[in-house]
């Protein structure tokens, strides 16, 4: 898989989010998420495209004028990757930010996303 057509399933799926027509939402998903996959965060999961572009909508109108942007580049290899996001508020503000690790199939598609909310969490390994 190249770097350029991850970053393309990346895009698409980031688009995705910002989609508020739900069959043009559809018509996104249909690029970059595989039949089956599977997103979860601290406090979603959905399952396939129909799950996920069910899950944004519910997301959009619980946060309307929220946006989600890829704020960093997709880092790839073996068929896994991460990026990092932001949720900005109406106002342009940062309400949120995290990163999504993922897993592609053998066709490029997403099969899985699974999202971190905020930055890593202080401390270490104790001896």
């Amino acid at each position: 898989m190249t770097t350029t057509a991850v970053a393309s399933a990346v895009e698409d799926y980031a688009r995705a989010w910002l989609e508020t027509d739900p069959a043009a939402r559809r018509a996104l998903l249909e690029r970059c998420w595989a039949e089956d996959g599977v997103y979860c965060d601290p406090i979603g999961r959905a399952t396939g495209r129909d799950g996920l572009a069910d899950h944004i909508g519910g997301f959009q109108a619980e946060q309307p004028g929220a946006r989600l942007e890829v704020v960093s580049g997709v880092d790839e290899h073996d068929g896994h990757l991460r990026f990092g996001w932001q949720l900005r508020a109406p106002d342009g503000s940062v309400a949120l930010e995290g990163t999504d690790f993922g897993e592609l199939d053998g066709d490029g598609m997403l099969r899985r996303i699974i999202g971190f909310f905020g930055p890593l969490p202080p401390g270490g390994p104790t001896s």
